[in-house]
């Protein structure tokens, strides 16, 4: 293509691919669990679809959500095999959206413009998909949460569609036999998290007990570059001890130095959450599950290269908590 024609099929190839990025990014990163990843994986589908002769793909959404998910699946056999030697626990990369009154990344991308923040993204589900496998969680994702159809899946992740119908029931089966109970009321989540808050500023084991479900489940991912335990803590009396712990640890930041801490609400995957700030930039982004009023399951982020896309904190003096 050359001349103004190939200016104006060019733009228009651009306007097809735009309008269905929020979508692919959304496919890529409940797929991969990984804010990094799905970058990857998108601006490869982009690179793909603008090598394409004209008018190859009549259904632009169609093609390139499948071609995102090829991609993603392939992704996963590798990330499996760098989390079996992964040092500690692994999370999925947090979306944080509110910290510091901002949902955008350092590279000036809106996380909710990018993807949409329902309950098909939370962290609970996500860790729950971590243990399927590639096969599983891309015929789950794509059919459950997508409407994928069985023969598109298994163009995907070349099966036959019977057996990508047999997956997906798999999967569902796991999902909902492990995932967490959990509260759909935004209202009684922010309170749950605001009293788990100042139980942990107020420093009294009885009063975090009270916050946590009894049989809560604290994990924590540092990727063994920051200290964090190696293996979930259970039990709410655990868990207190441990979240006390931390609190008395890094709490004292902010003692001598008020800009050294800082804690900010926000929003972790679509539901309320915390951010920490060291000197503005983050240091722990917490996710919470809760059920009748109580937290269920604690995933705490603090693995700096998961928290790479977190937005600093613009006015690091600010009080927030």
């Amino acid at each position: 293509m050359t001349g103004a024609y190939g200016i104006f099929a060019f733009m228009a190839s651009h306007t097809d691919f735009e309008d269905h990025r929020r979508h692919l990014w959304a496919v890529a990163y409940r797929i991969t669990g990984s804010v990094a990843d799905a970058d990857d994986a998108v601006q490869e589908a982009w690179l793909r679809w603008h090598r394409l002769p004209d008018s190859v793909a009549e259904d632009p959404r169609r093609y390139l959500t499948t071609v995102v998910s090829r991609i993603c699946y392939d992704q996963l056999g590798s990330a499996r095999a760098r989390r079996e030697t992964y040092v500690g626990q692994w999370l999925p990369e947090p979306l944080v959206t509110g910290a510091g009154g901002s949902g955008r990344r350092p590279d000036g991308s809106d996380v909710e413009e990018q993807v949409a923040l329902d309950e098909s993204v939370g962290m609970a589900l996500l860790v729950v998909l971590e243990r399927l496998t590639p096969a599983e969680r891309t015929a789950f994702v794509l059919h459950d949460l997508f409407s994928v159809s069985f023969p598109e899946i298994a163009d995907v992740i070349e099966r036959t569609p019977e057996s990508v119908r047999q997956l997906a029931s798999r999967a569902r089966k796991r999902v909902r036999a492990e995932a967490p109970r959990r509260s759909v009321d935004r209202e009684e989540h922010r309170r749950a998290v605001e009293a788990f808050l100042a139980a942990s500023t107020g420093g009294e084991l009885a009063d975090l007990m009270e916050v946590l479900d009894p049989d809560v489940v604290w994990r924590a991912d540092g990727g063994g570059k920051i200290n964090a335990a190696r293996r979930a803590v259970v039990g709410h009396d655990k868990a207190a001890r441990y979240g006390l712990g931390l609190w008395r640890k890094y709490g004292q930041f902010g003692q001598d130095d008020p800009l050294a801490m800082r804690v900010v609400r926000c929003d972790v995957n679509g539901a309320p959450g915390l951010v920490f700030f060291q000197h503005g930039q983050p240091l722990a982004v917490l996710a919470f599950s809760v059920h009748d009023g109580r937290i269920t399951e604690i995933d705490a982020v603090v693995n700096p290269d998961k928290l790479r896309h977190v937005p600093a904190l613009p006015d690091p003096g600010e009080t927030v908590v």
